[in-house]
């Protein structure tokens, strides 16, 4: 579970995303960092038990900074409002599908995954894969767990046909994905209570075939 402090922190830095009011409160953002850190390792542990590709990543390998990049952003507030870690294997960098935990209070996190926005390769290596594999995917993405847990498949679509497939192909709305992903909310309630890590590890569990496939089509 997460600290309320630490709700209380990024509730804060949304109000005064600012440098000096980010200075002035330091030792709240380093002891919230550690409690999301501390959250995410005891992720990590449970993780490695259900998925052996995870089972050499450190709570460094998956979390992001807190500091945004806005040199091409019109937005220039320099801090994020959320605390983000993504598990896959080779780390937060990899190409690779993963798992990712989104905190930000007031409604918005969620325990999500998948591949997101992949280049051109690899997006042509995965649309192949469910082309030629289609019967498989169908029958990972309309599991009863699957399902029970995130509802359908979600990312960012083509409005027209990729190049190469035609609009008979049974497999035309899925390889018009230009995304392949899935999230579950998380209640502010549920991040700070003791169930949070078992509900992320079952969040992850049920995307665990839709990682594989992906991530058997990248190889």
């Amino acid at each position: 579970m997460l600290a309320r402090t630490t709700e209380k922190f990024i509730l804060q830095l949304g109000e005064n995303n600012h440098k000096e009011w980010f200075d002035a409160h330091r030792d709240e953002y380093l002891a919230a960092k550690a409690d999301y850190e501390n959250t995410v390792q005891q992720i990590l542990d449970g993780l490695a038990m259900q998925d052996a590709s995870m089972e050499n990543l450190q709570v460094k390998d998956c979390v992001f900074r807190i500091y945004k990049d806005v040199r091409f952003s019109k937005d220039k507030t320099p801090y994020k409002t959320n605390m983000g870690a993504a598990f896959q294997a080779g780390g937060k960098k990899s190409l690779r599908a993963g798992y990712y935990f989104h905190y930000e209070p007031g409604g918005h996190s969620f325990a999500g995954g998948g591949l997101w926005m992949p280049a051109a390769p690899e997006l042509k290596k995965v649309r192949q894969e469910i082309d030629y594999n289609f019967d498989e995917f169908q029958y990972i993405v309309s599991g009863k767990n699957f399902k029970k847990y995130f509802g359908v498949l979600g990312g960012e679509t083509l409005k027209t046909n990729p190049q190469g497939y035609t609009a008979d192909n049974p497999a035309i709305a899925v390889l018009r994905h230009k995304s392949f992903t899935v999230d579950r909310h998380l209640t502010d309630e549920t991040c700070t209570k003791l169930g949070l890590v078992k509900e992320i590890l079952q969040s992850f569990a049920a995307m665990q075939p839709l990682l594989a496939f992906l991530n058997r089509a990248l190889e």
